[in-house]
Parts: C-alpha cells; sequence; structure tokens
C-alpha cells in the first residue's frame, strides 16, 4: 500500500530472525528527513491543545500531553491509562560469549540474529527466587491504580504467577540448541541487536520496574550477564489510549463527527506495523473524505482490515491488541500443523489484500 513507515523501516532494519526490527535513532530521523522533504507537507512544531474543527487525524501516540490528552478525554467521555513498560538494553562487549551462544529460534533468519543466555535448572530456579522477591520502584499516584497491559507486562509481575511461567514466556527454550550441552536449556533469555552496529542488545521480553539496582543484581544472575554493563535500564511509565469501541468506527474515523480520525496506538493497536497501519488506513479515509468519497473497504481476511475492526468492536474489557493471526476468520480448511496454518492464512491474506486494493485503485492513485 506504500507505506512510507514500512519503506524506512526496511532502509534501517537491523538483524531480528523473522521480525522486521529497526535501528531507532535512523529509523526516526529518516521518516523526519521524508516528511520534511516533501513539497506538499507543512512541518509546524508546536504543542497541539485544541482538537481543530477543521479535518484532521489525531496521532499523538501513546504519551499525549496532559493537556491534549484531557481534550480528547472530553471528547471520548473518558479515557483509560496502563502501565507501559521497556526492557533494559546492556553493551555488546559486556556479554559473556563463553555462556552464551547464537542461534534464531527454529533457526529462522541468520544464526547471529540473537545471542542466547542459557540457564540450567539449578541456575533458573536461583533466579526465579530473587526476581519475584526483589523490590520494586514506586509509581505516581494517578496511575496507582490503573491495569498492567498484558503484552507490555513487567517480567516480575508475570514470574509470580507460577514458576514455569516466564520460562513458557520469555524465557522459552524451544527451538533452541545449547552447543555446550547439545541439548535445550531449562531456560533461555534471548538478546536482540538494539542498533545496527550491534554494539547494544535488548533483553527481549524482559519489560520491568524493579529498581535499577536490583535490575542489576538479578539480571546479572543470568551466567551470561554476570558482568553485564547497563546502558538503560528497565522502566515503567504511562500509557493512555482511548475507548475505541465505544469511540470509533471501522476505519478509525471519530464517532459524531465525519472530519476526525485517530491513528496509531492511541486507538489501542498495538506496536509498530499496527500504528503504521492504522495511519494508512486514517490517511486514505481522510483523503477520500475531502475528496467527496466513500471510505477505504478492506478483505476481513486481511490483518489491516481485522485489527481494524478488533478496535472498533463492541469490548467492555477493551485492552490494546497487536497483529495476531487470531484476529483473522478460519481457513474452510482444517490445518492441524501451526505453521503451515500460518502461511495458509498469510497467502490467503495477500491476495485477498491485492484483489482488493487493485478493484479500488483508481481512488488510491488518485491520492
Amino acid at each position: 500500500m506504500g507505506s512510507l513507515c514500512v519503506e524506512c523501516a526496511e532502509k534501517t532494519a537491523v538483524p531480528a530472525g523473522g521480525a522486521l526490527a529497526v535501528d531507532r535513532e535512523k529509523f526516526s530521523a529518516l521518516v523526519t528527513q521524508r516528511a520534511e522533504s516533501e513539497p506538499l507537507i507543512t512541518v509546524e512544531r508546536r504543542e497541539i491543545t485544541e482538537i481543530p474543527d477543521t479535518p484532521a487525524i489525531i496521532a499523538a501516540g501513546p504519551l499525549a500531553s496532559e493537556a491534549l490528552s484531557e481534550k480528547i478525554a472530553g471528547l471520548c467521555s473518558g479515557n483509560l491509562s496502563f502501565y507501559d513498560a521497556a526492557a533494559p538494553i546492556v553493551t555488546a562487549e559486556s556479554i559473556d560469549m563463553s555462556k552464551a551462544f547464537c542461534q534464531s529460534r527454529y533457526d529462522r533468519g541468520e544464526p547471529d540474529d540473537y545471542i542466547n543466555c542459557p540457564m540450567n535448572k539449578e541456575e533458573y530456579e536461583a533466579f526465579y527466587a530473587e526476581l519475584v522477591n526483589a523490590e520494586v520502584a514506586l509509581v505516581h499516584d494517578f496511575d496507582k491504580n490503573r491495569g498492567v497491559y498484558e503484552g507490555c507486562m513487567p517480567v516480575e509481575i508475570m514470574a509470580k504467577r507460577g514458576k514455569d511461567t516466564i520460562r513458557f514466556g520469555p524465557m522459552k527454550p524451544s527451538g533452541l540448541t545449547d552447543p555446550a550441552t547439545g541439548r535445550r536449556p531449562w531456560a533461555n533469555l534471548q538478546l536482540r541487536k538494539e542498533n545496527e552496529q550491534g554494539t547494544m542488545f535488548n533483553l527481549v521480553g524482559f519489560q520491568t520496574n524493579l529498581k535499577f539496582g536490583e535490575q542489576k543484581r538479578v539480571f546479572s544472575m543470568i551466567p551470561a550477564l554476570r558482568n553485564a554493563e547497563f546502558v538503560r535500564y528497565g522502566v515503567m511509565h504511562r500509557n493512555t489510549f482511548i475507548n475505541s469501541p465505544e469511540a470509533l468506527e471501522y476505519g478509525y474515523r471519530f464517532r459524531g463527527r465525519d472530519n476526525l480520525w485517530f491513528a496509531g496506538q492511541i486507538t489501542g493497536v498495538e506496536g509498530y506495523m499496527e500504528s503504521a497501519g492504522s495511519g494508512i488506513i486514517a490517511g486514505i479515509n481522510a483523503a477520500r473524505f475531502l475528496k467527496g468519497g466513500k471510505p477505504l473497504e478492506l478483505p476481513a481476511e486481511s490483518m489491516l482490515s481485522s485489527l481494524a475492526a478488533y478496535v472498533c468492536a463492541p469490548n467492555k474489557n477493551f485492552q490494546p491488541m497487536g497483529a495476531s493471526f487470531g484476529l483473522l476468520p478460519p481457513l474452510d480448511e482444517k490445518i492441524r500443523d501451526k505453521r503451515e496454518r500460518y502461511e495458509a492464512l498469510s497467502a490467503r491474506a495477500l491476495t485477498c489484500l491485492k484483489e482488493s486494493l487493485e478493484g479500488q485503485g483508481e481512488l488510491l492513485t488518485e491520492e
């Protein structure tokens, strides 16, 4: 569909197995440069504190300012807040590679896309005992009673659900073989490149709200991270999204105002691709509205359509959602093998989306 965000992501990608990950600094700089150099775009750098009456797309992100958040809350009859957490980052040179190995899960992608930090049963159980008893950082009173979004749950909270919870989550060893033992590890933490140069690595799935000193103490119990140098510790912050099932129509248009759309994580879509997808749909629909056209129609079999449908469907317990095969309509035939089933769902989605866009190509080209 010609997404600028995807184009910029591919140009600034860093190895991540089967995932598309980016060098964040280079990605954001390239998107900014492209926007500034486009003759049809005027960039104004100022705080927006009022929602305009003219046609607009609100893509304020998950951390909209207090002033704008208040206006959005008033427009939406209240908004929701939840905690979001980030994982720590360590320097590459401080990782003990004698206790680690490079391999992508199930050998997807290049072998050095991930550094694996294996643990045996004794090491894991000692680590687990310290993790669930570690001291957490205080949170602001404003957010004390807010919920924790499942997709960004701090690892220490997840661990308290049971001894093996994180061993089947962020520390799952499936699809890996430790060359030191020739067997699958008991538990395993994966590290992913944080930048293109590979000088920093992110602790995948280890979002946390532990105190900084506790992060250093507990995470250093992982053998490969015994002497790890932390460039950034994990942090927790407020994240805001609107009650989209009540506020938005399919296509991200605000109910009750024909000339207003929302896009990005503030709608409750979770993830870079999902945010880019909601943005391009909102953008095309805004352009069609200004031209007197109909909103873009996408097939239910496509992920973009299913995610947009989820966001606006009635849901009393609405929480953010990333792309998931569970959102797609089931296949006509039953395929037991998960990988084959996902490949079939993907192939169907691409075929249906291509046919749908070709059928609406004239308007897309004009815009």
